[in-house]
């Protein structure tokens, strides 16, 4: 008896560990059968190798994405010459791609085309860790302590631009917006003495960077194209240029030190990204300052100029005249409040010229679409019930053009409403209630903007003077969406007739 005990005893851990196994192989194998039995998103029809090619060139990416989501639902994938894109359309079906961690869904593999444009040792040409960082530098730069300072020199940028328009006249909006955003920006980037010997010669680099963004860049980033060409041309200009004014500025900080001084431009963001350090406590390089520079400056510009343009596009709509009236009763009440101070805490209460501006974004948002990379397979539900498997190594896209203008999210979609993001009446329609991603014009999740707060300051400076000091009326029709580029804006020429007017305060 003690010796069947002692031999059951000696067995037994090993018996456990043998069931335990196969138990726990079974419920792989169970867990692999299930994960195997979600069947992949369906596949739009395309030509053989060419995929959707044809179309896009013959409908547009609007409309092939569309047309795409109209007959296979919210999750659909489409081939693209030698690339698979799975489409999610909706809150419902993107969280993850928000969420994930970036082990499981990445941008690295997807976002390489911008390195041309953004240049070495930042973004996409570094690893994770080290991007992190630098998009804590960013942050840094944009704490409501630093937006504060920035609003001052934004509304002097401002005041003196349009101090040069006349009496009346007529203008080309969308110029007019490029060139102040790049004053604007510049002015906050670099310091007023650099921005105005450089103005002219770096809007120009800018607009070539951005036309030199196109949708074949995302394929193809190195081709030989005239545009390409234009880009690479512009970038390197733009690297000499604000590589002397690194140095310059390093220098200037270092004599101000030596002698017992201090430097008097601390407070914009090029120093800060000089004094900024990592954790391991390296400061940063000359390459890195000025490759986050024009990151921020291409980014910053684009954005504000065009939503700035097509804010305005959309107010000075004639369906839209109501909307047009109810923002500048706002700065006439404004105005009662504060007189002419125009500030960081009086801004934030243009309630609703930001809407007006939010608005716009979910119809126009800065880019068409988002992308990811899937390093490991997911599965997604939709809203009728059906699931898939995102197959690893897929490119992951959620539409913005199509996300945002969801009926079941939106009420009338396509309608410019600013009030559905009011605090009352129309709250239900803010997106809200179709979850966390139903407006994602800045991103979200994991990888959010840091610079809304800034694009969104930009704006209302811009419009909040444009109401009380002109009257205006858009005289050439209502500007058609430029699709070839990644960042699509209002395409041609946007007229404006304006006559100067001096607005009063409301009683």
């Amino acid at each position: 008896m003690e010796l069947t005990t002692v031999i059951w005893l000696a067995i037994a851990p090993i018996l456990i560990i043998i069931v335990s196994t196969k138990m726990a192989r079974q419920r792989t194998t169970t867990c692999q059968r299930t994960r195997r039995s979600l069947p992949p998103p369906p596949v739009a029809t395309g030509a053989p190798l060419l995929g959707i090619l044809p179309a896009l060139l013959a409908k547009g990416p609007l409309q092939v994405i569309r047309d795409a989501h109209a007959e296979m639902g919210s999750v659909f994938m489409v081939r693209l010459l030698h690339r698979k894109v799975t489409f999610l359309v909706g809150p419902d079906v993107s969280s993850h791609f928000y969420q994930g961690l970036d082990s499981e869904i990445s941008q690295d593999e997807v976002s390489q085309f911008t390195i041309p444009t953004f240049g070495p040792g930042v973004a996409f040409d570094v690893d994770f860790a080290t991007r992190r960082e630098q998009f804590r530098f960013f942050g840094d730069a944009m704490k409501p302590g630093k937006l504060r300072t920035y609003a001052g020199l934004m509304v002097h940028e401002v005041e003196e631009h349009f101090a040069r328009w006349g009496q009346s006249g007529t203008v080309d909006l969308k110029q007019e917006l490029e060139h102040l955003v790049t004053l604007v920006a510049s002015r906050c980037l670099f310091g007023e003495d650099v921005r105005s010997k450089m103005l002219g010669e770096v809007a120009t680099h800018l607009r070539e960077l951005n036309d030199g963004m196109r949708l074949v860049t995302i394929l193809f980033p190195h081709i030989p194209i005239p545009a390409h060409r234009r880009r690479d041309k512009a970038r390197a200009r733009l690297g000499e240029l604000f590589s002397d004014i690194v140095r310059s500025r390093k220098a200037s900080s270092t004599s101000e030190s030596e002698s017992g001084g201090r430097n008097a431009q601390v407070d914009d963001m090029l120093q800060c990204l000089i004094d900024s350090r990592y954790k391991d406590g390296r400061g940063t390089t000359e390459t890195e300052v000025v490759g986050m520079l024009v990151s921020a400056l291409f980014a910053g510009q684009h954005t504000s100029s065009s939503t700035g343009t097509w804010t305005g596009a959309r107010l000075l709509a004639r369906e839209n005249a109501g909307h047009l009236r109810a923002a500048v009763l706002e700065q006439e009440r404004i105005l009662a409040r504060h007189g002419d101070r125009v500030d960081y805490e009086v801004l934030q209460e243009m309630e609703t010229l930001h809407r007006c501006v939010k608005e716009t974004l979910r119809l126009h948002p800065p880019a068409m679409v988002l992308l990811r990379h899937a390093r490991r397979s997911f599965a997604v539900r939709t809203r009728e019930g059906e699931e898939y498997e995102v197959p690893e190594g897929s490119t992951v896209a959620s539409p913005l053009v199509v996300h945002h203008r969801l009926p079941y999210v939106y009420v009338d979609p396509e309608r410019y409403e600013p009030g559905r993001f009011g605090v009352s009446g129309r709250g239900a329609d803010d997106g809200a209630a179709a979850g966390a991603f139903a407006y994602t014009a800045f991103g979200g999740g994991r990888h959010a903007c840091v610079g809304e707060a800034f694009a969104y300051m930009q704006i209302k400076v811009i419009w909040s003077h444009l109401l009380r000091n002109f009257e205006m009326e858009m005289v050439s029709p209502f500007p058609e969406t430029d699709w070839n580029v990644v960042m699509p804006g209002p395409k041609g020429k946007v007229m404006v007739s304006y006559k100067r007017r001096s607005l009063s305060a409301a009683a």
